[in-house]
């Protein structure tokens, strides 16, 4: 990789990125597509978040935002998508010709993609129990909802969080429970973990499988170099289970399209990913 002072500047900005492999992918995307650009991770505090997006966008450069800084970002963008509007939530941004800040969900659009490469039929019409009600929640949901599903039941340790990701989101297709007692015996198709439980070590799950009734599948949006104990947990109860290792590629492969206005060298990215997670 040759840097000059033409080179685009793209970072990943959260807290914490110590174990991002979006560098890994995003760079092998970059170096396969023949762009001039260099990905970075930097750790990233909330009242500092504005300056480094203002001052990347306005370089010319770009980024992701991940926690936990997603909905906070959505709030300084100067031109926003209807995902953004939509979500509450902002994971992608870059600058353009006018100067302005531009930012983009693409986690809906990777959910989307990752969720049709993992059920074995349609998610039309099915059952889903949604973990989280963050930035990740949202765009899971709006997702989920786009998918045409019939019913999304949202559990999160705050109730009124969860209610207001409802009423902003799910319309008719989407409930609120009020604990986890009422998850008893429940028959769920899909099962989506949208919290960030799983990203650090000692982390308590967040659903006890043995509660359902029944568990078709179960999809966890949290990532790392092992299975996460989420996708362990529903491998012991005989639930087929992926983690969001397909959704971060995904997601980047939007965010490429987004910075690059090209198609994402998506192979290449996936590639990158397993290289990466064998490290």
């Amino acid at each position: 990789m040759r840097i000059s002072s033409a080179t685009r500047l793209i970072a990943l900005l959260g807290d914490p990125v110590a174990h991002s492999l979006s560098p890994v992918i995003q760079n092998a995307a970059f170096s396969a597509a023949d762009t001039d650009g260099v990905y970075v991770a930097l750790r990233c505090g909330a009242d500092d978040l504005m300056g480094f997006m203002r001052g990347l966008a306005r370089a010319g450069g770009g980024g992701n935002i991940t926690l936990p800084h997603k909905e906070r970002a959505a709030t300084l963008v100067e031109c926003p998508s209807e995902a953004v509007r939509r979500t509450g939530a902002c994971n992608t941004f870059w600058g353009e010709s006018d100067g302005k800040v531009h930012g983009d969900n693409t986690d809906v659009a990777g959910f989307r993609r990752a969720l049709n490469t993992f059920l074995e039929g349609s998610p039309k019409a099915i059952r889903v129990l949604l973990l989280g009600a963050g930035g990740a929640a949202r765009a899971a949901l709006t997702g989920l909802l786009e998918e045409g599903v019939g019913e999304v039941v949202i559990h999160n340790r705050s109730v009124e969080r969860a209610r207001a990701v409802a009423r902003r989101i799910g319309g008719e297709r989407a409930r609120v429970t009020s604990s986890v007692q009422e998850l008893r015996d429940q028959s769920f198709d899909l099962v989506v973990n949208a919290t960030r439980l799983g990203l650090s070590p000692g982390d308590p799950l967040p659903l006890d499988f043995e509660i359902l009734g029944r568990a078709g599948a179960a999809m966890d949006l949290v990532y790392g170099r092992e299975p996460t104990p989420f996708v362990k947990a529903a491998d012991s109860f005989g639930v087929r289970a992926s983690d969001g290792a397909e959704m971060l590629v995904q997601q980047g492969a939007a965010s490429f399209e987004r910075w690059w206005g090209a198609p994402a060298p998506v192979e290449a990215m996936r590639a990158a990913l397993m290289d990466g997670r064998t490290r």
